[in-house]
This record gives structure tokens, C-alpha cells and sequence, in this order.
């Protein structure tokens, strides 16, 4: 049977793929810290707070795609207090053309929710997804 880490984290990633953004800052620790690589129109940079993520990173998906979901594929628990995700993105992009890109997403918890993230993307097929070279 899962962890409860590893089960928190497959309903958000549910949650998310339906649209269900409120439901996955929700389960976020008030402090999470949340870094994404960049590239082309994709959020760069650290994200502090579920309110910074919704607004900075979340609410630029649908400004640039018509479908976009994160599918997991793995869940790894790694020491105490991480569990590393991997799998693929796939999406839809306005004004037409797909995307499928690996990731790996390591997760720090903290009390039972997410307090840190870092999204490890390959950057080969993430960027020209998001508009970018």
C-alpha cells in the first residue's frame, strides 16, 4: 500500500489533470516553495505559497495550450520526507502541434503536504512546447 505522502500527491496530480486547481493548492503546505525551469512561456524561477503558483505558474497553462496533463507514471519515497515522481507531460497546444515531455518531479514534504517542488523537464521538447527554441 502507498504512503500517505504518495497518496496525497496521486490526487493531486488527478486533481490537476481534471481542472481542479483549487483542490491542488488546497493540499499545499502555506510555505511550499515551488521552482520550474523555464523555457519559452513556461514559468521560470521559484514560486513562494500555493497563491504565487495558481497565479504564476498554473494560470499560464491555459493561456498557451488547449489540453495539458501531468501523467505520472512512477512514485518513488526517497528518505523520510521525499517522494520523486516521474513521468510525462502531454499537451495540446493552441494553435495546434502536441507535446510530450519527460519530467521528474521531486517533492519535499512536510506534515503531510507538499512543502518543496522542483520540476525536472526535458528541456529538448519542454521549450519548443511552450513556444520557446
Amino acid at each position: 500500500m502507498a504512503s500517505a505522502d504518495v497518496q496525497t500527491l496521486q490526487s493531486a496530480y488527478e486533481a490537476f489533470n481534471r481542472g481542479d486547481i483549487r483542490a491542488v493548492l488546497e493540499v499545499m503546505d502555506p510555505q511550499i516553495e515551488w521552482n520550474e525551469p523555464g523555457g519559452g512561456r513556461a514559468a521560470s524561477g521559484t514560486f513562494h505559497g500555493p497563491q504565487s503558483v495558481g497565479n504564476d505558474v498554473f494560470s499560464i497553462v491555459p493561456e498557451n495550450f488547449e489540453e495539458f496533463a501531468a501523467e505520472p507514471e512512477r512514485f518513488f519515497e526517497a528518505f523520510a520526507d521525499h517522494v520523486v515522481v516521474v513521468g510525462q507531460f502531454r499537451a495540446k497546444r493552441k494553435g495546434g502541434g502536441d507535446m510530450t515531455a519527460a519530467f521528474a518531479h521531486v517533492w519535499q514534504m512536510r506534515n503531510g503536504k507538499p512543502a518543496r517542488f522542483h520540476n525536472y523537464v526535458d528541456a529538448a521538447a519542454w521549450a519548443p512546447g511552450w513556444g520557446g527554441n
